[in-house]
């Protein structure tokens, strides 16, 4: 699968981490919903660093759609509110 952090890159994640990027998502929809801004940050902060290090990075030149779209690094919490709701971005 192809996921894009916004503002930085796309990756090529092998399929089979695809579960365990939704348990890190639904980390952060937990923590987004309990307006818990230390859990969010490190949980967020987990799901980056999980698809930076499975993932190879994909050149810029590479048009390929994105399967999954995270959006940037800084995101805020109050940010992360209308983004990570419900089962969050990454779909079982």
């Amino acid at each position: 699968m192809i996921v894009r952090i916004v503002g930085e890159a796309q990756y090529r994640v092998p399929d089979n981490e695809r579960d365990h990027l939704n348990q890190l998502d639904d980390a952060v929809v937990a923590a987004v919903t309990a307006n818990d801004e230390a859990k969010f940050k490190a949980g967020y902060d987990a799901l980056l660093t999980e698809v930076r290090t499975k993932g190879s990075t994909l050149p810029a030149t590479d048009l390929s759609t994105s399967d999954i779209a995270l959006p940037h690094p800084d995101l805020t919490l109050a940010e992360a509110k209308s983004i990570f709701v419900g089962a969050g971005l990454i779909p079982n």
